[in-house]
């Protein structure tokens, strides 16, 4: 369990770093407003499986303003917070059964999928790093050592 806490406090930090960063730049690039939002609308279908309330039609592609995306950041890391709080140890190893946007079945771990929600926003922060060098910004430092350090 404190392993998943300190990844999704990573987490929950690594959105706001990025976030902050977006709004401070005078013309946000497009396409990394859709990465991060694509980041963001992932989160909650996760989450959205985590509560068995899974919702295959939910678009995880999707161009939203950056005040939705500041939004949907509090709201998955306010939903993730409390219900990673009240997981147990056991509960890590309960399987979940949902259908993906190709509407294939797939049975999971809470722990697998709470793992992969931690994974995903770090790969597409990077590419959103990459974008903010191609135009001239400084990328953002989300590197889990800085976290912790």
């Amino acid at each position: 369990m404190k392993t998943i806490e300190l990844m999704f406090d990573h987490l929950y930090w690594a959105n706001q770093s990025m976030l902050s960063a977006l709004i401070a730049l005078d013309n946000i690039p497009l396409e990394a407003l859709r990465i991060y939002s694509h980041l963001l609308l992932a989160e909650k279908v996760w989450y959205n499986r985590l509560q068995k309330n899974d919702r295959t039609n939910t678009p995880i592609w999707s161009d939203l303003s950056i005040a939705q995306c500041a939004k949907l950041m509090e709201e998955n890391t306010n939903n993730y917070r409390y219900y990673i709080t009240n997981l147990t140890q056991t509960d890590l190893h309960q399987l979940i059964t949902y259908r993906n946007s190709k509407q294939e079945e797939f049975t999971t771990s809470i722990h697998d999928i709470l793992t992969h929600v931690a994974l995903h926003g770090q790969y597409h922060r990077g590419q959103i790093n990459k974008l903010l060098r191609i135009y001239n910004e400084e990328p953002i430092n989300v590197d889990f050592i800085t976290f912790v350090r």
